[in-house]
């Protein structure tokens, strides 16, 4: 039956479909670190990292919507063909089996079953334990139509369960006060030290990942219009975020409180058990381990799911199915052979992509109040934002890399001199001077002249 919108039940569900995917084992303990070294710049800190770890996955969400697109591809495709397949398959390789899948599978091991293996059983079990992980999120992801169900309905409801237990213990009996002194980067500009950890989750990549599988689950509970299918995604995204954002504040209030007893830890999942033990004894292992469990499951299941959808949609002679299984493969391998390597660079790619997948939310969203054509809107961003972001990610490279190089030195130095490097956002400037550009080349440039996609 064809919907004009979903009904508030499907819209809760969507929305929590959406939050499930975004809300992985990074986005539980990076907010608890960033409470720990906060301290008494707890506010300006959390609300750094509300901008960059909720509104820009809004802002990303509202792009695939009001676009009215069905996920990056189409997105990024309004650069250039070829730009948008190439963007699109390193963005997924990234996000995918490279990076965070064999992350989210290490992560929930390492939390969960570490403190119980020894240096000599730990890479078996480590095997045992991808296997079983990975091969659950792959038999969860064989049929897309039933994501909705797995994850909204089933796996996200019983991570906010048994996260709720914990955080409310938190509230009724506090461990301390907000009056730490902050440490770090937080001490002088808390608020773009926040900003900064907001930017680490890469929660704007998983929304232009996820947009497909959002797209496709409005559609599957009956709204078939494109106008209307952008009205029921946004709205499923500001359920997604605002939720994230109450979650953000309590996670990072737990941190922060943690200091006085437990002091300032080496990251997150640390304080987390730790608070975790303290409160439910010797269940707070158990605890916790359910918790990151469900974190990374659910992520890694959109993941997998996103991945099978737009590389049939890239390769369409390679079914779904084949596509879901090989990523989930190779996730097993990283995780087990290369992801310490992998991890060591990742922050390379991480601040190579980020800002060319900003650049791209901004053109779509400006292009919404502006008349076509809308090619150098799209192009003029992006021209002159690769180059910010090439050497962002050079001057991110291992020092005994950079110091052997003349050229990257140099580099480097080319990175310091743009203005608002130093905040991580030298990309910034000049992706506002091309979205400009392209708007005026849009409106007094005849269309003829312009560059084509073929």
């Amino acid at each position: 039956m064809v919907k004009e919108k979903l009904s508030v039940r499907d819209l809760v569900f969507t929305g929590s479909l959406l939050f499930g995917l975004f809300f992985g084992s990074g986005n539980l303990i990076f907010p608890v670190s960033l409470g720990q070294h906060a301290g008494q710049n707890f506010w300006p800190a959390l609300l750094g990292m509300l901008v960059s770890a909720v509104g820009l996955p809004l802002l990303g969400v509202c792009a695939v919507g009001v676009t009215q697109s069905n996920g990056l591809l189409a997105i990024a495709s309004k650069v250039g063909r070829h730009f948008g397949r190439i963007f699109t398959v390193l963005l997924y390789l990234m996000i995918g089996p490279l990076f965070i899948l064999p992350r989210l599978a290490d992560t929930a091991f390492v939390i969960s079953f570490g403190p119980y293996t020894t240096d000599q059983t730990q890479t078996w079990f480590l095997l045992g334990f991808s296997l079983v992980f990975l091969g659950v999120a792959y038999w969860l992801s064989r049929k897309p139509a039933k994501l909705l169900i797995y994850v909204g309905k089933v796996l996200n409801p019983l991570f906010l369960l048994i996260l709720a237990g914990l955080l409310l213990v938190t509230f009724i009996q506090p461990l301390g006060a907000l009056d730490q002194r902050a440490l770090g980067g937080y001490a002088n500009h808390p608020l773009s030290a926040g900003f900064s950890v907001g930017y680490n989750t890469m929660d704007l990549l998983a929304a232009l990942a996820f947009g497909i599988v959002i797209v496709n689950a409005v559609r599957q509970r009956g709204v078939t219009t494109p106008k209307m299918i952008a009205k029921e995604t946004i709205r499923a995204g500001l359920i997604s975020t605002v939720l994230m954002s109450v979650i953000y504040g309590c996670l990072a209030y737990l941190g922060a409180t943690s200091v006085q007893d437990f002091g300032v830890q080496t990251n997150g999942a640390v304080v987390l058990a730790i608070v975790a033990d303290h409160y439910f004894g010797s269940l707070g292992q158990l605890v916790l381990g359910a918790l990151v469990i469900l974190a990374c499951l659910k992520t890694a299941v959109g993941l997998i799911t996103s991945f099978g959808e737009t590389f049939e949609q890239l390769y369409p002679q390679v079914a779904y199915q084949k596509w879901i299984l090989l990523v989930s493969g190779i996730a097993i391998l990283i995780a087990n052979v290369g992801l310490d390597q992998l991890i060591t660079y990742s922050d390379t790619f991480l601040l190579f992509m980020y800002p060319l997948a900003i650049a791209l939310v901004l053109s779509a969203l400006a292009t919404v109040f502006v008349k076509p054509p809308h090619r150098w809107a799209y192009r003029g961003p992006m021209f002159l934002v690769i180059v910010p972001a090439i050497l962002a990610a050079v001057a991110s490279l291992p020092g005994d890399l950079l110091d052997d190089s003349k050229i990257l030195s140099q580099l480097v130095w080319w990175n310091a001199a743009l203005p608002l490097s130093d905040y991580g956002v030298g990309w910034l400037f000049p992706a506002i001077l091309g979205l400009l550009i392209g708007l005026l080349l849009d409106n007094f440039w005849d269309p003829r002249d312009s560059l084509s996609d073929q």
